[in-house]
């Protein structure tokens, strides 16, 4: 090593130590920690409430008036739906799959990425036939093509063939 190199170390090992030693010697150590202590106290009763009131109604009579029952309200019969079976309800979700194949697109992101998935929506269908409620039963593992999935659904509409108040939808994205 140069003995300029060393004479350049020295000095500044001396000038470091003249600033940083009468710091390090100044500080007084730190004061302990205070004790701290936990009691634990037993739960206040609540006070006896008694029966009686605090206010009391001193206007009113003593008697009750006599309790008048409304008439019941007039009974609306509510459309009969044809019962639900195996081959209606796969004619439902073929039906439902045909009409949001109109509306359904694979989002460029995932084309671009070479994603694939299943989602399966859960459509909830009111006495009219329209969707008043699409969420993802079973998510595809990707959001693009959940996202899809469900703006797909809503645009469907009515369903007017659908007689499930739920329906499963399968979602299929799949490229080729």
């Amino acid at each position: 090593m140069p003995p300029r190199l060393i004479l350049a170390l020295a000095l500044s090992l001396a000038l470091h130590a003249s600033l940083l030693l009468p710091e390090a010697f100044k500080r007084s150590p730190a004061p302990p920690p205070p004790i701290l202590q936990a009691m634990l106290r037993l739960p206040v009763k609540p006070p006896q409430v008694s029966a009686e009131p605090l206010l009391k109604n001193t206007l009113a009579s003593t008697e009750s008036p006599p309790v008048v029952k409304p008439p019941p309200p007039p009974k609306v019969p509510t459309p009969r739906r044809p019962p639900t079976t195996k081959a209606s309800t796969r004619h439902e979700v073929e039906a439902a799959q045909r009409k949001l194949s109109e509306h359904l697109y694979y989002p460029e992101e995932a084309v671009a990425r070479g994603i694939e998935g299943e989602v399966r929506l859960i459509l909830t269908v009111s006495d009219n036939g329209s969707i008043t409620d699409v969420h993802v039963g079973v998510s595809s593992g990707h959001a693009i093509l959940d996202k899809a999935a469900e703006r797909a659904a809503w645009a469907m509409g009515k369903v007017n063939w659908a007689y499930s108040r739920e329906l499963i939808l399968p979602v299929i994205f799949r490229l080729e």
